[in-house]
């Protein structure tokens, strides 16, 4: 493995695999759009979690609070309630865990309860407690790319070079984030697919993430079920896009795709196939 891709994979305070992770997810809420109230309850959600971890998950991102176009915020407390005994009972599993959340209070609960990272799809802009919480916790933040939440639809999604525009507004928030205190060797970007985005946006993003890697972070790739998926495999801008769980098999593809192009971590629903796909971009990379 090059110094590349090996400074691609690591992230202090974690294990340095030698591919891209696969984080699996589970949505601990009833109105996901992909698999809402599947595992709305704790013992579902903690058996998922475990399930993931089985079929190759190498982490596992337990959110919430659904951040679906549309989707109306959950109150804190319902919050706490929803994730943090999932939480705690995969960590007394020894699963490696990633809290999905835009609240420093619930960021901050999971981290106590054996949370090691901390995924927020705001960066920190939702919660100003956020960052100086995962700062006093020296735990590893994901900084996504972010323009506002999404009730009432896409929020700002106009760009005139969209990789352009992601990367400095992404390369702000980062500057704003180390400011804050967390430590540069524990910052992750994410490039905020289908958020304030739209297809095209999308997979311009997909098809530049050299880019997003001149940001110097590892890198998460978060494409699992989205709505740029469904038009990619609807075939026509007329025809109906498949619904979200028929999405799996395009996104091992997009997974695929990301390990190959040196991301830290790809994010998905369902991991088996996904861990496939990373493994064999990893033998490939190995065979050159």
């Amino acid at each position: 493995m090059s110094k590349q891709t090996a400074r691609r994979h690591h992230l202090a305070g974690l294990t340095a695999w030698d591919r891209c992770a696969v984080m699996g997810v589970v949505n601990v809420t009833p109105d996901s759009f992909s698999d809402g109230g599947r595992f709305f309850d704790t013992t579902a959600a903690i058996k998922h979690g475990l399930d993931l971890v089985a079929e190759g998950a190498d982490l596992v991102d337990v959110g919430g609070e659904s951040t679906r176009p549309g989707a109306t915020r959950v109150d804190e407390d319902e919050e706490l309630r929803r994730v943090v005994p999932v939480v705690r009972g995969l960590a007394s599993e020894g699963v490696t865990i990633s809290v999905d959340t835009m609240r420093a209070s619930v960021a901050d609960q999971a981290l106590a309860a054996g949370a090691a990272l901390v995924n927020d799809v705001s960066g920190g802009l939702a919660d100003p407690r956020m960052i100086p919480v995962v700062a006093d916790a020296g735990a590893p933040f994901v900084v996504m790319h972010w323009r506002g939440l999404l009730e009432g639809g896409n929020v700002r999604g106009t760009y005139a070079d969209v990789v352009t525009e992601v990367v400095d507004e992404l390369r702000a928030r980062v500057e704003a984030v180390l400011d804050g205190g967390v430590a540069p060797d524990r910052v992750v970007v994410d490039p905020g697919l289908g958020f304030s985005k739209d297809a095209e946006h999308d997979l311009v993003l997909l098809a530049h993430l050299d880019r997003l890697h001149a940001l110097g972070h590892p890198l998460l790739v978060a494409a699992s079920r989205k709505r740029f998926l469904g038009r990619v495999l609807a075939g026509g801008p007329d025809a109906a896009p498949p619904p979200a769980r028929e999405r799996d098999a395009a996104t091992a593809a997009v997974s695929a795709l990301a390990a190959h192009a040196g991301a830290w971590a790809v994010r998905v629903h369902e991991v088996r196939a996904t861990a496939d796909a990373v493994r064999v971009a990893r033998a490939v990379e190995g065979a050159r």
